[in-house]
């Protein structure tokens, strides 16, 4: 700010601390989208010239974004040619069938992966590999499930590819002081993976849920002959005859809107001896079809639509034949559904698939789930050919739970990938150029060689992930300008008085990890918090990188709730779990971990 605006400081400060309140209250509450919030946020700093327009935008240039986006396209470019999948049969052969050792192997691989790619991008890499590893093995997927998403956080405290800790390292840069490197994060964050993972093998026994649809119909993401049982299916089939002279007939499916009209959905049509399955929503409707529909019928409507139950209940089988089949699917952790309903997006006709159920707080729902909004944790029961699931599985709003899906599109280039890929990170350790730079150079490199197509690189991009943080980035900028990470700082320290370094330390890492804990703060968090501690710095002459890497951990520390993490979110529904399941098994681990990084600090930061 200039020196003439000085006497407007107070109100500055004010206007800054009130939209930081607004912003944790709304990402809190939940009322708007995270990524909505950061534009308002960035569009409000503008307009009140809070920051000036270059400082509004400038997160679209900073070294996180470009980073993120290129982790991004080599995360795919490891899946698309199948190096990511032989890691997960790698995981499956090492852990067997014993349930201590799946647990140990899965939390390993998961770390392991996330050492090289953003937690979301891993968690999305293993989790078909999960509940693979639970349909082969019989454990419930609430007993793996949690271990993999710890594991997976875990891995990303321990290198720099972690949201947190490239905001953190691109701020220190912002303030003129030398970013963090690859492997800076690797003394405090390997203990920190070693000792999840110990504490998940030595205690998961007693910690974790035993949900068994044996006794509990909950843990569902089974083989499949056992979905239909789950998800309670086969009551809900009927064969109905479409009779002579029927409304119903001589339109398409989707004209006679059969949900509505008879609470059904057409899954299936026998003509003539001839069976259709998955038919489309333009699929025409004869006289004397029999229909294989899902649902409650309303019969007092059949006789009026010209319509009539078979007198035989259909087996579950006709869902399934060498063209047609099921599957469940998972709203992705950045999903444009969210908050829409199936009927707004148009599921049936845009994806030509029919979902026959909705899990959704550990029971089925059969009838009205095309109007109720989707949420984060819902699962899907869908039928239909195995090339729209294709089609479906490449897109990036929906999480497939099935192994036979993995679209592995450049498998000879696979040895090509891992050596770009491994040449990228050495290159990134040496520290010659910018870490940015050096990804951004990889992912480009992976393409020219085929071992992505240029439209699988833009699909791969995760633009809710990036608004979020340029959105917020401004917000950074203004705490700074506004003079209110000094009032803030001097309020913390007024509370620290006389205080040891360690204290102010632990302090600060408590602090940031309620935050993010409450507001999913993987990327609001650091932003936040990240002048304010390189104010603290300035204050107390400590130094100002290892002020940074205390927030950039404790934004990780991220199991006492689901909405700690994203990775939480996503197993949070597939695996049953409760918020007083994360409590339970996260805060004996927070507090260990909270210890080790405090020593971490204190023996290789000279804290």
């Amino acid at each position: 700010m200039q020196a003439g605006y000085n006497i407007f400081m107070p109100m500055i400060e004010i206007l800054t601390f009130g939209l930081v309140i607004l912003s944790t209250i709304i990402l809190v509450g939940g009322w708007l989208r995270p990524d909505l919030v950061a534009i308002l946020v960035m569009v409000i700093l503008g307009v009140t010239r809070l920051v000036t327009p270059e400082q509004a935008f400038a997160g679209f240039s900073g070294e996180t974004v470009i980073t993120l986006l290129a982790i991004s396209i080599i995360a795919e470019a490891l899946l698309k040619t199948g190096i990511s999948t032989k890691l997960g049969k790698w995981m499956k052969n090492l852990a067997g069938s014993n349930e201590r050792r799946s647990i140990l192997v899965i939390a390993l691989a998961g770390a392991i992966l996330s050492l090289f790619m953003n937690n979301i991008a891993a968690m999305a890499v293993l989790l078909p590999a999960a509940m693979g590893l639970s349909r082969s093995s019989r454990i419930p997927p609430s007993r793996i499930l949690m271990p993999l998403a710890f594991g997976v956080i875990a891995g990303g405290m321990a290198t720099l590819f972690t949201t947190s800790n490239l905001i953190a390292s691109a701020s220190l840069a912002e303030a003129g002081f030398k970013p963090f490197g690859i492997l800076e994060f690797l003394p405090i964050g390997l203990p920190v993976v070693l000792i999840t993972a110990l504490y998940l093998y030595l205690f998961s026994g007693k910690l974790l849920p035993q949900r068994n649809p044996a006794n509990q119909v909950e843990a569902y993401h089974q083989a499949r002959d056992e979905l239909l049982r789950v998800y309670q299916l086969e009551p809900s089939l009927w064969e109905v005859l479409v009779l002579p002279g029927s409304g119903m007939a001589g339109i398409s499916i989707k004209e006679g809107d059969w949900r509505r009209k008879v609470r059904l959905t057409v899954i299936a049509v026998t003509r003539h001896g001839k069976f259709f399955p998955s038919p489309a929503s333009d699929f025409m409707i004869k006289e004397q079809d029999i229909l294989l529909t899902q649902g409650i019928p309303d019969l007092a409507n059949f006789e009026y639509h010209g319509l009539r139950l078979h007198n035989e209940k259909p087996l579950p089988s006709g869902l399934m034949d060498e063209e047609s089949s099921l599957a469940e699917i998972a709203l992705s952790p950045h999903s444009n559904f969210e908050g829409k309903t199936l009927r707004n997006i148009r599921f049936r006709e845009k994806c030509n698939l029919s979902v026959l159920s909705m899990w959704r707080s550990g029971q089925p729902v059969h009838i009205g789930f095309a109007d109720m909004p989707l949420k984060m944790g819902d699962g899907l029961l869908v039928q239909g050919s195995r090339s729209s699931m294709d089609i479906l599985a490449k897109e990036k709003d929906f999480i497939f739970l099935e192994e036979d899906l993995e679209d592995i599109s450049h498998p000879r280039k696979a040895r090509l990938a891992a050596v770009i890929s491994l040449v990228t990170l050495a290159v990134g350790l040496t520290g010659w150029y910018p870490v940015s730079l050096v990804a951004l150079a990889g992912a480009v490199l992976l393409i020219l060689t085929g071992c992505l197509k240029l439209d699988e690189a833009y699909t791969s991009i995760n633009l809710k992930a990036i608004f979020l943080i340029a959105g917020f980035w401004p917000l950074s900028t203004a705490i700074t300008s506004s003079g209110l990470g000094h009032q803030l700082v001097v309020t913390f320290l007024n509370l620290t008085t006389r205080s040891s370094p360690l204290l102010v330390a632990a302090l600060l890492l408590f602090v940031t990890m309620i935050l993010t804990n409450i507001m999913a703060g993987q990327a609001a968090a650091p932003i936040i918090l990240a002048p304010i501690g390189l104010a603290i710095a300035r204050s107390t002459g400590l130094d100002p990188r290892m002020i940074l890497m205390t927030i950039a951990l404790g934004c990780s520390l991220a199991f006492l709730t689901p909405l700690g993490h994203p990775v939480n979110v996503i197993i949070m529904g597939s695996g049953g779990y409760a918020y007083r399941d994360f409590l339970k098994i996260g805060a004996p681990l927070t507090l260990v971990l909270f210890v080790v990084i405090l020593l971490g600090l204190h023996l290789f930061w000279g804290l």
